[in-house]
Order: C-alpha cells, then structure tokens, then sequence
C-alpha cells in the first residue's frame, strides 16, 4: 500500500435509491439496454466514456435549452470539464454553488454538501441523464439547504474575530508597537502589527507556523517511541482529511487542527504514527492509537463533531 489517506471529513450526504440496472456501467466497458431488451456492453472505458459523455452533452439540445435558462438566473453548476450550466428555475434557494460528476463507481444519484467548499455536489452513475440527477437536486433541496443553514458563518482574519488556539478563544487585536513582532499570541489575544490590510496574511501564516511547531515534535516524539522514523511533516491546508501517512514515513496534517484542543491533536498525531506501523484500520491499528493515547475515542468524537466549525476560520 503506497499510503494511507486517513480522517476523512464526512460531507453530509443523501443518495437516491435509483437504479441502474437499466443502464448500468462497469469499469471495464458500459452495459445498454438495447431494444429487445438484452444487456450488450461495449468495450469503451472511463476514460473514453467520460470523452464521449461531454462530446455528445455538449452538442445535445439539453445543453442549449439549460443555458438559455440563464437570463432568468438561479444557482451556478459545473460539470466536469467545467461546463457551465445554469440550474433550472425548480431548484432554488439552495444558495450555493452546484457540482455535477459522472462516476463510474457510483450505483445511484448521490447528493453532497461539501463544509469546507460550501458547494453542492451531485454525482451521477454512467449513463443516468443529466435531467435526472437535476430533478432528484430539486425533489431533495430542502434537505440541501437544511444541511448548508447547519453549517456554521465563516469567521475571517479581521481586527475583533474571536479565533480559537488550541480549543483557548483568542481575539485577534491590532499592534500598534511598531517594536513588537509582526504577530504574537499573548494574554488571549492575537496581536497583529502593521497595515491592516495584511492581517488576515499574517494570522493565517503566523497560525500555519504555530501548528507546524505543535504537529511535529508530537509525531517525531510518539514515532520513536514506537521505534519508528519520521522523514517529513508537511503542514498544509487539506479540503477533505486532517492527516495522512506516506508509505515512505511522510506524515501530513491540516493546519487547522491549530483551532482544536489539544487531546485532539495528539489523538490525529497518534492516528498517523500508528499507520507507520499498520497501513489499515484493523484492530491492531486501533489497539496501537489507543497505546499512544489513552482515551482517544473521546478526541475522535469531538473532531467528528465539530468538523465544520474548524473549516470555518479564515
């Protein structure tokens, strides 16, 4: 196994119960129903299908009579290759932007609410209609919309934010010391100095620092103790996990671990020492996470929880 792409954030998702037997597709060609009703499939793989997929949307009438819908407005999507569409006027108030993607693993229409992009995404087995996967959009927002009122308001980089530094609220406050540092963190404040229009730079690479300097040291410390070697730690801002572990002894974590308390960084530190040991999930893994830190199921739970609020900063 060349890695272990670990702590997934889990998007709030809703799939149809559409099947699709009737059009159904394999990895290694796409089945048609033909008219006397026999399954015949072709030898045309992803690739190829996705080629034909755009090719032939590109040229339908569909294409045409969606972007003509432009001018009475609604929400943006793309699909692919970015292709533009405009959403038909039986989907409104979503509210945010809307992905659509052809999978070819996927077995039925499946609607994702993405927390750290704040867009939607529907995803589409091989062969189910475009008008399809839109109509299930609009049957289901609601739901959507349910899910995005759920997510907490962005809080960005600006003078009076209330920003968390290791679970510990900090407000983020002009310096007017021209001696002082460009940032520092003291007396439960993030003191920034110079024009203002740097700030949110400034706090956000003074933060990405901060949890590099905490990430570390916590790796390269519990890997030893398990006789195991670190050859990098990355810090990056990562859209869809909190960590990873490389076959080569790479670890990579989210900057924004920087907002959690502490139990749970050293329980995501923990999570990806244990793969330089076990690549996988089994029982042994969870059994050498526990051994690194006691009582991890509780760090687990609240990072779980509170997945949305850490995307929100910034």
């Amino acid at each position: 196994m060349g890695g272990a792409p670990c702590l997934w954030r889990d998007c709030g998702t809703f799939a149809s119960t559409l099947a699709v037997d009737k059009l159904a597709a394999t990895d290694s060609g796409v089945a048609r129903r033909a008219k006397d009703g026999k399954v015949r499939r072709t030898a045309m793989g992803t690739t190829a299908f996705a080629t034909s997929f755009r090719q032939r949307f590109r040229r339908s009438p569909r294409l045409a009579s969606i972007r003509a819908l432009a001018a009475k407005g609604g929400e943006e999507l793309s699909l692919r290759d970015d292709v533009k569409l405009i959403a038909p006027d039986r989907t409104p108030g979503i509210g945010a932007p809307v992905s659509i993607r052809v999978s070819p693993r996927a077995r039925r229409v499946v609607l994702r609410v993405d927390a750290a992009e704040r867009r939607v995404e529907l995803v589409l087995p091989r062969g189910v209609p475009v008008k399809t996967g839109l109509s299930f959009l609009a049957a289901k927002r609601g739901w959507v919309a349910a899910r995005l009122e759920a997510l907490p308001q962005p809080v960005p980089f600006v003078e009076g934010a209330i920003v968390p530094v290791l679970g510990v609220p900090h407000r983020i406050r002009r310096e007017l010391d021209l001696a002082a540092p460009p940032v520092k963190i003291v007396d439960g404040e993030i003191r920034v100095r110079g024009d203002p229009v740097h700030l949110a730079r400034r706090v956000r690479d003074h933060l990405v620092a901060a949890a590099r300097a905490e990430l570390a040291p916590r790796a390269r410390r519990l890997a030893a103790h398990i006789g195991r070697d670190v050859v990098r730690v990355n810090v990056r801002d990562t859209k869809s996990r909190w960590g990873s572990c490389s076959g080569q002894g790479n670890l990579s974590f989210s900057w924004r671990l920087i907002f959690a308390p502490e139990p749970v960084l050293d329980y995501v530190v923990a999570h990806e020492v244990a793969h330089l040991a076990e690549m996988n999930h089994g029982p042994r893994f969870w059994a050498l996470v526990e051994s690194l830190t006691p009582g991890s199921t509780g760090p687990r739970a609240w990072l779980k929880r509170h997945r949305s609020r850490l995307l929100s900063y910034g």
